[in-house]
């Protein structure tokens, strides 16, 4: 067995990670989810959360959560798809969130990088599915782009701190990082925090309290570093963690367990 090999196996064994935010219902991972799945076990990836934006992703991801036990379903409306999001589909969506795999509501939020809605619209689907959230208490995944002024400001306006839950793939500076977690968000780190170029990341995370701290691929976006530019995958929330470990100035095996416990517990897995 080569060294590498030894390595990777005394990982497997010793960390727990929790990918809390990937995309195995993704069509790059048409009928290859299983190889995925299984380097993710080689690399200490025991769980992840499969994430949704429409009826049919939502579906998928909630078709996985179902073939593999340590997998889950977030659910919900992606901002670019809110312009397609009526009566019907809020009704397909309360449906789905009712399936008891389901462990939040999201990716949901605000998107001005995108044109494909309207921004007034991405707001009233965006504050819709937070009275949803809160209905059900349950948590949210919260997506933003080029939109931190807009997201915050609904955030506060519909009192988040009720359910609380998750800003993904958190990419602001330490400003940000403190107004979110006032409001009762988690924070939640992807492979940006793994840029040579994003400092103002890698402060944020030095500086998130590690029992509000959470890490995830996004995959098949966001490879980290050595991988960027490559297609991602779950595996490689190792790669984040220690990107996250090595800002904060801890063990990486310190980290997995901070953050697959803090993943557990905002998904209500740990009850």
């Amino acid at each position: 067995m080569k060294i590498g090999e030894v390595f990777l196996l005394i990982r497997r064994f010793s960390m727990k990670i929790f990918d809390s935010h990937t995309h195995l219902n993704d069509e790059h991972f048409a009928g290859q989810v299983q190889d995925y799945f299984d380097h993710a076990q080689k690399l200490g990836v025991v769980k992840m959360a499969n994430v949704g934006s429409n009826a049919a992703l939502n579906q998928r991801a909630i078709e996985l959560a179902h073939a593999y036990e340590d997998m889950y379903a977030i659910v919900g409306w992606h901002p670019e798809d809110s312009l397609n999001y009526d009566e019907e589909a809020e009704r397909k969506l309360e449906a789905q969130l009712a399936d008891p795999k389901v462990v939040a509501l999201g990716e949901i939020g605000m998107d001005l990088f995108q044109k494909s809605s309207p921004k007034d619209v991405q707001e009233r689907v965006f504050r819709r599915q937070i009275q949803l959230a809160k209905n059900l208490h349950m948590p949210i995944s919260v997506h933003n782009r080029d939109a931190f002024e807009d997201t915050y400001r609904i955030l506060k306006d519909e009192h988040i701190e009720t359910v609380g839950g998750i800003i993904h793939s958190f990419n602001g500076d330490i400003e940000w990082m403190k107004k979110f977690l006032d409001l009762g968000m988690n924070l939640s780190y992807s492979g940006v925090v793994s840029f040579k170029k994003t400092k103002e990341v890698h402060e944020a995370a030095k500086q998130t309290p590690i029992d509000r701290i959470l890490v995830e691929t996004d995959a098949p976006y966001l490879a980290p570093e050595p991988l960027r530019g490559h297609q991602n995958e779950p595996a490689y929330t190792l790669y984040t963690l220690e990107a996250v470990a090595r800002y904060k100035d801890l063990n990486p095996d310190e980290v997995a367990k901070a953050t697959y416990a803090n993943t557990m517990r905002i998904f209500g897995l740990d009850k």
